[in-house]
């Protein structure tokens, strides 16, 4: 129902955006946000944003580089990511949380998944 893509290998500084394509048109009235998970490392939260677009929530190691926005028209979710770092590698999930009221930056809270898109920067 989520599927994301648009990861890749890149140069630490360059840039790469990611897409989230929903299936069902009800994801977009509900916050979506995005994840990562480096090998060896827990699952951490990089941005999410609402429904309107208008609330949007950014780990502090990525803000500033990365833009997260949403097309509710095309059911999808967007994750622009500038002056990239090899740190920031690793595999990228989009999700969709359904039942709270305000962003949260804990995965527990998001409902779907996506499959996962894999990043790579190289130094």
């Amino acid at each position: 129902q989520l599927q994301a893509s648009g990861g890749g290998l890149v140069q630490a500084g360059g840039s790469l955006r990611l897409s989230c394509a929903a299936s069902r048109r009800t994801f977009s009235t509900y916050a979506m946000g995005w994840f990562r998970q480096a090998p060896g490392k827990e699952r951490e939260f990089v941005a999410a944003v609402s429904w309107s677009g208008i609330s949007i929530l950014y780990a502090d190691s990525v803000r500033g580089r990365f833009t997260i926005s949403r097309d509710n028209v095309k059911n999808t979710v967007y994750l622009q990511m500038n002056s990239l770092k090899p740190e920031d590698t690793a595999v990228y999930y989009c999700a969709v949380d359904l039942g709270s009221r305000q962003l949260s930056d804990h995965s527990a809270e998001y409902d779907f998944w996506g499959q996962g898109t894999q990043v790579t920067v190289s130094s």
